[in-house]
């Protein structure tokens, strides 16, 4: 899930439902799209509206043949030849 739709390619508008989160907040999934990071492709990433952070799911990174390595504060996505494509903050769910 992103809150950035500019960031998606291949957008397609279409309402997929809510999704509710660990607060009672529920949000309206609006579309989807796929997500460019260099030269690997996330497919089908759903835009969230009123979202305050990118979700992806490991599967996702997986999928596309990505490491993900979790350590206490950080978790990095990486390419096969070990070279981080994207990090984040590892925190308390919010």
């Amino acid at each position: 899930m992103t809150r950035d739709r500019s960031q998606l390619i291949n957008f397609v508008q279409k309402f997929l439902g809510t999704v509710k989160f660990g607060n009672d907040h529920v949000a309206k999934i609006m579309g989807y799209g796929d997500y460019q990071i260099e030269n690997v492709t996330i497919s089908r990433v759903y835009y969230v509206e009123g979202l305050w952070n990118n979700l992806f799911s490991v599967g996702q990174f997986c999928d596309s043949d990505l490491e993900v390595a979790f350590r206490q504060h950080t978790c990095f996505i990486r390419n096969l030849d070990g070279v981080d494509l994207l990090t984040g903050s590892r925190g308390n769910n919010r």
